[in-house]
């Protein structure tokens, strides 16, 4: 009778050991963790036809956006929670700074007041559209089909719960200073109702629902994540700066970093679905054609908002450009 076979032991995990060289932190904490896609039959090891498992093969196994590989995707900025949470710590303590030295030296007192009205709209109510993405975030990262974009929607949430807060804190200090404008009391009439506001509205009311895990990407990521930072942002700061609001323009500047990271990610998932030569022609038809789906709805929204913006000459259509200078970049 033969011995039993000794199985030389693994210098690292079996999924990595192909690399030949010692894993990164980033490899070793983000890669191949969902235990729902070992099954696609069963995602959770449990009766396949549940309405959790349905929901799953349905809106994340069975997406027209296909690759043989999910799992092989990086964040270009390799990502840990250790250390975004070193990056971001840096960022609040930059914002919250911001916003002390502003408050010392009377910044709100020196505000026009008809730009102060012009933040009651425009502004604080940004706190619904704001809430909006986080929640598309964590959507999308429960829906990934791989650990790694799990990991960067899961930062991207974290970021849009930052601008929230950020705007919040804004809404309370300018309420001190104008008491009798709305700053805390009207947001919502402004969101439900003022005309600045419904393209917006409209836009991510539909995204939402959105169930495809690809779609809700391609929505959120390379439709309305853009059209955010080039109107609500970049659009927003510039008005800012041309009425004394130098506070604002540097909290969006600030916000814009974060976008930066976003974009990054994004694009480098776009890319990756369309470099596999299987399946590069179909994915390439299935992105563009949920682009033309959402692209007219962020155009009406940018439409909307920027015609309300105060100093912002062809603001609209320079927003609109670079959303699709973003998407043409990417092969779309």
């Amino acid at each position: 009778m033969n011995a039993p076979e000794v199985l030389k032991p693994l210098k690292t995990w079996s999924h990595l050991a192909a690399r030949r060289r010692k894993p990164s932190e980033y490899e070793i904490v983000s890669t191949n963790l969902h235990f729902s896609t070992d099954n696609p039959d069963a995602p959770f090891e449990l009766d396949p036809n549940f309405d959790m498992a349905q929901w799953f093969k349905r809106y994340r196994n069975a997406s027209p956006l296909q690759h043989p590989d999910w799992n092989a995707f990086r964040d270009p900025d390799e990502m840990v929670y250790r250390t975004y949470n070193l990056q971001q710590d840096g960022q609040e303590t930059y914002v919250f700074g911001l916003f002390d030295q502003f408050s010392s030296r009377g910044h709100d007192a020196m505000l026009e007041r008809t730009w102060a009205g012009s933040l009651a709209r425009l502004y604080t109510p940004s706190r619904y559209l704001f809430h909006t993405l986080q929640m598309a975030s964590a959507y999308l990262c429960q829906m990934a089909p791989a650990s790694t974009i799990s990991n960067c929607a899961t930062y991207q949430t974290a970021d849009s719960l930052r601008w929230l807060t950020h705007t919040a804190y804004r809404t309370k200090e300018l309420s001190k200073t104008f008491g009798d404008i709305g700053f805390g009391a009207d947001e919502r009439r402004y969101w439900e109702q003022d005309s600045a506001w419904q393209g917006w509205r409209e836009l991510v009311e539909r995204a939402l629902v959105a169930w495809d895990w690809a779609e809700s990407f391609t929505a959120f990521s390379l439709v309305i994540r853009p059209a955010v930072e080039e109107t609500l942002l970049r659009g927003l700061g510039e008005a800012a700066r041309h009425n004394g609001d130098t506070l604002l323009g540097l909290l969006t500047d600030a916000q814009l970093q974060d976008a930066q990271r976003h974009r990054r990610w994004a694009a480098a998932l776009t890319r990756m679905a369309l470099e596999q030569p299987a399946d590069r022609e179909a994915n390439r038809e299935v992105l563009a054609g949920w682009v033309a789906k959402w692209e007219p709805l962020a155009d009406a929204a940018m439409a909307a908002y920027c015609g309300a913006l105060p100093d912002m000459a062809n603001g609209a259509q320079r927003a609109q450009a670079a959303t699709r200078e973003f998407r043409l970049g990417l092969g779309l």
